[in-house]
């Protein structure tokens, strides 16, 4: 015998995929459509049987009045036989009314027919009620007679002083009432009908367009759609800003608030209302998309890249931003460093050139000489050690200099740092190193350059002046050059980002300088006296450096 098969197990059934958001919307838009278009029409229906059955009350009213007061009714009813006299009349005025109403009854004051359109019921009893038409009052009932349920009007026929001496019913049967309310009945359902399929028509175009814009997502995935875009978006470190056509902010992440140090409600506002540095804004509100392009926030570098948003007319700029300010100032004293090790190798090519002088000397034997050309190089370069070492004693700073003077010296610039220079241990822990590597740095690279560029074709040797002392509670740094000055017209413009009388590309040093000094407490001043060249001065308050929150 074969073993008996293994029952397999239950296969797991799929979930059924939740129905669309605009699936949802169909279905609730048609419900909505279908519940508005049967409401009217009931509402119609009701109207429309209410003013058939008030006409259809009017209208056996009216001829009920009629023959109650025609002359041939009242000598009738007093006549011998009621009966042939008021039958011939009754048949003739239901025949002249065109079938506008189904009987015409004419009866004694205790209700007995002496008319009806069935000869048999004639001498019978009127079936209804005839009091108020005793009383003297013409008064309309549905009533279920002889001939079936109608709408009736029961009036008194008077004679000259006043009495009621017969009384009259005219009626219209209900089944006569509905056949008037089918035409319209019938054209109210096409009209209805075609409302519930031209608002259907329209509720599946539109939630057809929504399918596409949703991807055909229901509520639950939009909506965790929506949870994981929030996360993601306020989760990286880089800076995001979304901007519609008009510059308008429509979503700033946690990084750009911190990266632009905005503070309150941003969304919504332009970007222009936000307190940024204005070649940041002219940037990321112009046409062309930024690539990898260094702007200069209050206290930060930061790098930008805008794209725009849709494939045909934009409809707005996504803008990134990631922090550059710790690179930056990495960068600066990298090239200080590389300043250093260039300066390092000329010295030691010039060095070699000395000790080869040296040596032939001592050769030629020409000893005197050989030592007077070497103690007069030592004398200088030690003059330049020591003026440094003397007047500053943060190392950072001297270091600095040094590597700068070096650096000078390889360009043919003469580097002078004045006699009232002091920086003494208050400086320790006021203004870090970086931050002076940035002050210092920039300025004497700018001065250097602008000094070159003035002494160009002119017998005068380009020099530098730096100053750099901490004295009555601040941090003084002055460098002035030789060259051409600052145009007055463009003294404001100096330390914005960008603005360089050089080839393009340039124009950050004094940005950042100015930043710098801003994130301490400090200042930065040019000034150009006629003549003299450029004069760029920082002063930073001991008391507050370092203070400011970076």
């Amino acid at each position: 015998m074969s073993p008996p098969r293994r029952p397999s197990p239950p296969r797991r059934q799929r979930p059924r995929p939740a129905r669309s958001l605009a699936g949802q919307l169909f279905a609730v838009q048609v419900l909505i459509v279908a519940l508005v278009v049967a409401a009217g029409a009931v509402l119609t229906y009701w109207l429309t049987s209410d003013r058939t059955e008030q006409s259809a009350e009017r209208q056996v009213t009216a001829v009920a009045r009629a023959v109650a007061d025609s002359p041939t009714v009242r000598s009738g009813v007093l006549s011998a036989d009621p009966t042939a006299v008021l039958q011939p009349y009754a048949d003739r005025v239901w025949r002249d009314s065109e079938a506008a109403v189904d009987f015409v009854t004419i009866m004694d004051t205790h209700g007995i027919r002496w008319t009806h359109p069935n000869p048999a019921e004639i001498g019978k009893p009127f079936l209804g009620h005839i009091a108020p038409a005793l009383a003297g009052r013409t008064f309309t009932e549905t009533y279920t007679g002889t001939l079936g349920s109608s709408v009736r009007a029961v009036t008194p026929v008077l004679d000259d002083r006043g009495k009621v001496v017969a009384l009259v019913s005219v009626g219209i049967k209900v089944q006569s009432v509905s056949e008037q309310l089918r035409g319209p009945v019938t054209a109210l359902v096409l009209v209805a009908v075609a409302a519930l399929l031209l608002g259907a028509l329209g509720s599946w175009l539109a939630n057809r367009r929504l399918r596409r814009h949703t991807h055909g997502m229901g509520p639950a995935e939009l909506s965790h759609l929506y949870e994981y875009h929030q996360a993601t978006l306020h989760s990286v470190r880089e800076g995001l800003l979304l901007l519609d056509r008009d510059g308008t902010v429509l979503l700033c992440n946690d990084a750009a608030r911190e990266l632009l140090a905005l503070e309150g409600e941003v969304e919504g506002r332009p970007l222009g209302d936000l307190g940024l540095p204005e070649p940041l804004c002219t940037a990321i509100a112009g046409q062309d998309a930024l690539r990898d392009e260094v702007q200069l926030t209050a206290e930060r570098v930061v790098v930008v890249n805008t794209s725009a948003i849709g494939d045909g007319p934009a409809l707005g700029t996504v803008v990134t931003l990631r922090d550059h300010t710790e690179l930056q100032a990495l960068s600066g004293e990298l090239d200080s460093v590389r300043g250093f090790a260039d300066a390092l190798g000329a010295q030691a090519h010039e060095a070699a050139n000395r000790l080869h002088a040296v040596v032939s000397l001592i050769e030629l034997g020409r000893h005197r000489q050989a030592v007077e050309f070497a103690t007069a190089e030592l004398e200088l370069a030690q003059q330049l050690t020591d003026r440094v070492v003397g007047a500053v004693s943060e190392p950072v700073l001297a270091a600095l200099l040094l590597g700068k003077a070096a650096q000078a010296a390889e360009r043919g610039v003469e580097l002078t740092i004045t006699e009232d220079s002091l920086i003494d241990d208050s400086l320790a822990g006021a203004v870090g190193a970086r931050d002076l590597v940035t002050l210092l740095g920039n300025l004497i690279d700018n001065a250097m350059d602008a000094a070159i560029e003035g002494a160009a074709g002119s017998p005068r040797p380009p020099e530098v002046t730096v100053t750099a002392r901490n004295a009555s509670g601040e941090l003084l740094l002055r460098v002035a050059d030789t060259g051409r000055g600052i145009d007055p017209d463009a003294v404001e413009k100096v330390f914005r980002r960008g603005w360089s009388t050089k080839q393009p590309g340039r124009g950050l040093g004094l940005a950042l300088v100015a930043q710098t000094a801003r994130r301490n407490g400090g200042t930065v001043v040019a000034d150009s006296p006629a003549g003299t060249g450029a004069v760029l001065t920082v002063r930073i308050p001991l008391r507050h450096a370092g203070v400011v929150p970076r």
